[in-house]
């Protein structure tokens, strides 16, 4: 009996965990995606797991999704962060704070001036108060590869350098399959499959657009900025409702200070704002003042996949949802999965994959909390048989 086929278009965090869960779950699983691995929005993140206080106040549903799924373990490095208070304005946000991580099982712990400085020498000396809790930090290409080296292992196939066209609809308007074009030999095909998952984070409506659909998504990028000396180990973030520049964080041998929140209308080419840029600064030197005698090593940028279509960028939610499009538009074939974010990356799998289980009447539990990840470096290393 032949395996249900499923494909999925990107592979960012979302597609490669979802490629992982449904390989496990007995799929046939295509992945298909215009560029390398995270070659988007997942391989420019500042690489910061989520404990889910940064949320806990304003957007409870986001922090406890983070909390429940902070733990990928051989990927991350669990070195813990601090929310700290510089100012009187910090220790006011404290108490909502601190209801707000009771209310979603964060735990943190209040630690006095001294002891914060004694953890990180590098603080501002003006430190006031300052809480731990159980972040961390990842590298983000060696996370989506582990999750596409594993599913690799498990059978899923990936086309990279491969642009989808458009989307096969039959004579009833459902998507049965997509266009592609493999850039790398010019070569123009198409692919069929009992669902199509379209886990392209911002441009997700770039996809659904191909079969006159749309959906909520509010493409909201932020710049960010590396200096070239690893000046903390834990994650620092700002005690404060979610601002620009107010968590600085390691990674490797550099720390990473972001980022900024703005809008823009093409998707494919977002600027580095200069002014951006020297607000990372600014603000990354109130919680590390030695960022000022530091080198900046290189400044980038993300598309947050935001779901929601009114609010300002810091005001929408960053949950996450999938679509079944027969339920929502009367169109079969096709699910749509955005928002989120890494740190709940497999979460969002679960729940796709969940999804086309019921769609497909295919009853299949979810092993990801148990199955361990390999090697990133195994990807390259595993056969990709058609």
């Amino acid at each position: 009996m032949s395996k249900p086929k499923v494909i999925i278009i990107g592979a960012g965090f979302t597609g490669v965990a979802t490629a992982h869960d449904l390989a496990l779950r007995g799929f046939d699983v295509t992945v298909v995606d215009r560029g390398p691995i995270a070659n988007g929005t997942s391989g420019r993140t500042h690489g910061l797991l989520h404990s889910g206080g940064r949320y806990a106040v304003n957007d409870k549903e986001s922090a406890i999704e983070c909390i429940e799924e902070n733990t990928i373990p051989g990927v991350i490095e669990p070195n813990g962060g601090l929310f700290v208070a510089i100012n009187e304005s910090d220790m006011a946000y404290g108490e909502d704070f601190i209801e707000g991580c009771e209310a979603c099982h964060i735990p943190i712990e209040e630690l006095k001036p001294q002891q914060a400085l004694k953890l990180e020498p590098n603080l501002n000396p003006n430190v006031l108060v300052a809480f731990r809790v159980p972040d961390g930090t990842f590298d983000p290409l060696r996370l989506a590869m582990s999750f596409a080296a594993t599913a690799k292992s498990n059978g899923a196939k990936f086309k990279l350098f491969t642009e989808v066209t458009g989307l096969i609809l039959n004579g009833q308007g459902n998507v049965t399959g997509i266009k592609v074009w493999d850039r790398t030999n010019d070569e123009r095909y198409e692919l069929y499959g009992d669902v199509v998952v379209n886990a392209t984070g911002a441009w997700v409506g770039e996809i659904t657009a191909m079969a006159g659909v749309d959906v909520p998504i509010r493409p909201t990028p932020g710049v960010m900025v590396a200096f070239d000396q690893r000046l903390t180990n834990h994650a620092i973030n700002r005690l404060n409702k979610p601002g620009d520049g107010d968590i600085v964080l390691p990674q490797r041998q550099m720390v990473v200070v972001g980022t900024t929140s703005f809008e823009v209308q093409d998707l494919d080419y977002v600027p580095v704002i200069e002014d951006h840029v020297k607000l990372m600064l600014e603000r990354g030197a109130e919680l590390l003042p030695t960022i000022r005698n530091t080198n900046m090593r290189g400044a980038y940028m993300a598309t947050r996949p935001l779901l929601g279509s009114g609010g300002s960028g810091r005001s929408i939610s960053r949950t996450f949802k999938c679509f079944d499009h027969k339920e929502t538009h009367g169109i079969d074939g096709l699910v749509t999965i955005t928002g989120g974010k890494a740190t709940t990356l497999r979460a969002m799998a679960e729940k796709t994959a969940d999804v086309v289980c019921e769609k497909l009447n295919i009853s299949a539990a979810c092993t990801t909390k148990e199955v361990p990840l390999i090697s990133y470096r195994e990807f390259y290393r595993l056969p990709n048989d058609d």
